[in-house]
């Protein structure tokens, strides 16, 4: 069954590339008009030309996360605009360095905590009151294996990710009974610029392209998914809930 977002407002942060790209595009077929933010202008107008392609729409936000001013700017401008939101995606993020916990700049750790975290309890509080004014509201936010794993040499960017996910699944809790429904998203090893930072050895097209994780992905921002608090692992299609450890 196809998604049919006709009408709604999609938020993507990190659309100039990956993922985050190829969601946006998923999104504007799908009927979507894309709020698509991102640092790089160029990857913007890239994606801008391809939803225009399709006979889409998109409003681009050039903007680093880490001004913590324009993501709560953001939410007064789409609430001027649209005056709700009904989709977000919270794609970005960056990974920091592979390094012992012990060999990390201070700088280095507060940037990924910044973006990945920080930045993400700054969108959901910026878009939270748009989304409960959608009949529909739906928010994905893109976690990492890493936040269960924590591999060695991992460590900021496994313990970000475990905040973003407990960031979720606490907003899952408090808007359980509104039509909110919150999901994280374990992507998996994706052929991304981020993937080949960590890995420089891997060859990238023995990974799935950022184009299946996005087809994957558009089914959970549907008004007929009803799911919400738990974790979609892209390799295994599949849902699976949260559980205390053992």
């Amino acid at each position: 069954m196809s998604t049919n977002l006709t009408g709604k407002v999609a938020l993507v942060t990190g659309a100039s590339r990956g993922i985050g790209y190829f969601t946006a595009l998923e999104l504007a077929k799908a009927g979507a008009h894309v709020v698509a933010c991102a640092r790089t202008v160029g990857g913007l107008e890239d994606l801008d030309d391809a939803i225009k392609a399709l006979g889409g729409s998109a409003t681009l936000v050039p903007f680093d996360l880490a001004d913590m001013n324009a993501i709560d700017a953001l939410g007064a401008s789409i609430f001027e605009r649209w005056g709700k939101l009904d989709i977000l995606v919270a794609n970005a993020g960056v990974l920091g360095v592979i390094s012992p916990i012990g060999h990390i700049e201070a700088k280095t750790f507060e940037k990924v905590m910044t973006i990945n975290v920080t930045a993400t309890w700054r969108l959901i509080r910026s878009v939270d009151p748009l989304l409960a004014r959608s009949d529909a509201g739906r928010a994905v936010i893109l976690s990492s294996a890493a936040a269960h794993k924590c591999r060695p040499f991992w460590g900021p960017y496994s313990a970000s990710k475990a905040a973003v996910e407990a960031l979720a699944r606490t907003w899952a809790g408090e808007s359980q009974s509104t039509p909110l429904r919150v999901t994280s998203v374990d992507p998996g090893a994706t052929r991304t610029a981020m993937r080949a930072q960590a890995v420089p050895g891997e060859d990238p097209e023995t990974l799935p392209h950022p184009s299946d994780v996005a087809k994957a992905i558009l089914p959970l921002l549907g008004p007929d998914f009803t799911e919400t608090g738990k974790l979609f692992v892209v390799r295994e299609n599949k849902l699976v809930d949260y559980r205390l450890p053992e």
